[in-house]
């Protein structure tokens, strides 16, 4: 297996990707090669003031770098030779299994959708967010931010990527599946809410079990929540908000401290021809293993196989 890593992404790079992959390459089976993408005598220089060699990793030379004032559509073919250009003509080639970055959004799904494609049948590709439950759980949130506004099909496409997911990388079987809403009846909600409760309610695809409302989110009550991006956004912040908050008082809590950013590294793009996971900007070293261990489960998992075979 080999894991593409973009080198040059994210706010702590390329120091934090580095370590991050000395980390995980400790983790990963020896079968399983970490493919650096960046200019190749950065990397070099980082891995000797380490004193690391080269040879335990494959060096990609990637001399571009895409940053976050890039614009999404236009940066990869103004900047071909960039490691997120370069890992996505890698990754549609197979000469990568998954390709994970922590650099621009984006151009990361802009590279998913235009150099992967989308699988036949989705509407929109999304991202995902993992939250922790109170019942030492995890809850699948979906979409978090790629797609702002959504029509009622695509929210039901989501639900069935987001039981996908939760089925097949998080290993739970027959995932419960929520629509957030504002309210627990059937009635409740605006119209893009109602008209999807309806499309979740009359199919068997997924194990939908209705409405839940924001104070449910974390508690268990469903597998897989599903939502706009705009909303799931809004959530998504809120929880890291909750966390940052709590860090800078200095208040320790076992459940708390599990809404940490770094213990879920990234998420793949769900609805496309391949993996492609997106991290956080601001990952440090341990965010990044966690990418990378995360991007080996997705592959194993065979991720989007399962979700072309839920389409075709």
């Amino acid at each position: 297996m080999k894991i593409g890593l973009d080198v040059s992404g994210g706010d702590f790079a390329p120091q934090a990707t580095i370590d991050g992959a000395l980390l995980a390459k400790e983790e990963l089976a020896n079968d399983v090669t970490i493919v650096l993408l960046g200019d190749e005598l950065v990397i070099q220089k980082e891995l000797a003031a380490r004193g690391k060699s080269p040879a335990l990793f494959e060096i990609i030379h990637a001399p571009e770098v895409i940053s976050y004032h890039d614009h999404p559509t236009r940066a990869l073919p103004k900047k071909p030779n960039s490691s997120i250009a370069i890992g996505f003509d890698m990754l549609a080639k197979g000469q990568l299994d998954v390709f994970a970055s922590n650099g621009n959004t984006g151009a990361m799904l802009v590279g998913s959708m235009y150099k992967l494609n989308t699988i036949p049948g989705v509407i929109r590709p999304c991202i995902t967010s993992t939250l922790p439950t109170i019942n030492n759980g995890k809850t699948v949130l979906l979409d978090v931010g790629s797609n702002a506004d959504c029509k009622s099909d695509v929210l039901y496409q989501f639900a069935v990527l987001g039981s996908v997911y939760a089925s097949t990388v998080l290993n739970i079987p027959s995932p419960k599946v929520a629509l957030l809403n504002i309210g627990e009846e059937d009635s409740k909600g605006n119209l893009l809410s109602i008209a999807t409760f309806k499309l979740l309610s009359e199919t068997d695809e997924i194990n939908f079990i209705g409405n839940i409302e924001g104070r449910d989110i974390f508690t268990g009550t469903a597998d897989v929540i599903v939502c706009d991006g705009f909303t799931g956004n809004i959530v998504l912040k809120e929880a890291e908000g909750i966390f940052t908050l709590m860090k800078k008082r200095g208040i320790k809590d076992e459940y708390f401290d599990r809404f940490n950013y770094e213990n879920y590294g990234g998420t793949p793009v769900l609805g496309v021809k391949g993996n492609a996971i997106i991290g956080h900007g601001i990952s440090n070293d341990i965010a990044v293993k966690n990418m990378l261990l995360h991007a080996h489960e997705v592959v194993v998992s065979d991720l989007a196989v399962k979700i072309n075979e839920a389409f075709n």
